[in-house]
């Protein structure tokens, strides 16, 4: 744990001068604070049973999500596994909508017919939430071939933690993808534990990146503790994806704070472990940033914080208000004739 925590570990408060505008600091900020607030409420309404099933929160993975989208088109897809609330509401759906489908509500992303596992967006791009591991991986390739058949520069995200990394369908696809020379970014987000097994007991290579060069395929390692650095590996590759020159492999190192899923307590790591990752805490390393190079005020901070809480606040409303599904729209959604032939009444 002592080694992957020193390659992710940034310096208190950031002193380290950034080339980036105001504007996309607090954009980084914002997205940030929306993922965490969302992800708590979610938890105290799964702990009064307004929420159901399965839930997995993206607690201390924000920067990922802030510093991906931030440096790619609107146009590029993204998929990914079952943590996907964060990667959804920094992907453009609405903390509304998203809290509905928490609540199986007929007003949720996907009409209450998903829930936490299977967000879904057509107009977003957003391909899931996908319950089964490793799944998502395939998939993802076959929307890069999607895009490289009807010729547009754009390029597709998929994103998967540690524990899929040692599917056999990950293998597939990067030989594919790299065959091809499809336009695919491949992310795994190492948290470290797979479900309550670290890496270092399920994989003889720890680090991760290195199974791309199995393949030829560009890989290297990235702080998912920092926005910045995500955002810069991020527009990085993206252009070397868009140049024609295939897909490449992000390990991007980070930590969840929370258990693999609501009813996972975490008693496969210490609270010293835990402790020493909580002290690089993306969010609150964000801010102090902020706030010590001068990039914004107090009150600039203040009015983001009152803008998120009355957001939330007004999202788990929507949600609670909302009506259930019908049951007549058990099967709709799920073909694209209506008409199809295997479904009888």
């Amino acid at each position: 744990m002592q080694q992957v925590l020193e390659k992710v570990k940034a310096p208190k408060g950031g002193s380290k001068k950034s080339s980036f505008p105001k504007e996309t600091w607090l954009t980084w900020y914002e997205t940030m604070l929306r993922i965490r607030r969302f992800e708590e409420r979610s938890l105290m309404m799964y702990s009064q049973q307004k929420i159901r099933g399965f839930c997995h929160v993206y607690i201390g993975q924000e920067a990922i999500a802030a510093g991906l989208v931030s440096a790619l088109r609107k146009e590029d897809a993204l998929i990914t596994a079952y943590r996907a609330h964060g990667i959804a509401l920094a992907k453009g759906l609405s903390s509304k909508e998203c809290m509905a489908e928490l609540f199986g509500k007929a007003t949720g992303c996907v009409g209450g017919k998903g829930g936490s596992m299977h967000f879904f967006s057509a107009e977003h791009k957003f391909f899931g939430g996908n319950g089964i591991v490793g799944a998502q991986i395939p998939i993802g390739a076959g929307i890069a071939f999607a895009e490289k058949y009807k010729g547009t520069d754009n390029l597709c995200v998929t994103m998967f933690g540690d524990g899929a990394a040692r599917q056999g369908a990950l293998y597939e696809s990067f030989n594919m993808a790299m065959t091809w020379k499809l336009p695919a970014l491949f992310i795994c987000e190492n948290n470290q534990y797979a479900m309550g097994t670290s890496v270092a007991r399920t994989s003889n290579v720890q680090d991760l990146y290195k199974i791309g060069a199995a393949f030829d395929m560009p890989s290297e390692a990235v702080d998912g503790m920092d926005p910045e650095e995500v955002h810069n590996a991020l527009d990085r590759v993206a252009k070397h994806i868009r140049s024609g020159k295939g897909p490449y492999f992000l390990e991007i190192k980070t930590y969840r704070y929370k258990g693999h899923s609501v009813s996972d307590p975490g008693k496969y790591r210490t609270k010293d472990e835990l402790q020493a990752y909580m002290d690089i805490d993306p969010l609150k390393l964000t801010e102090e940033k902020i706030l010590k190079n001068k990039i914004a005020t107090d009150a600039e901070i203040q009015s983001i914080k009152d803008k998120i809480k009355a957001e939330i606040e007004e999202a788990t409303q929507f949600a609670e208000d909302s009506p259930l599904p019908i049951a007549a729209d058990l099967y709709t959604d799920n073909y694209v004739e209506n008409d199809y032939p295997y479904v009888r009444d």
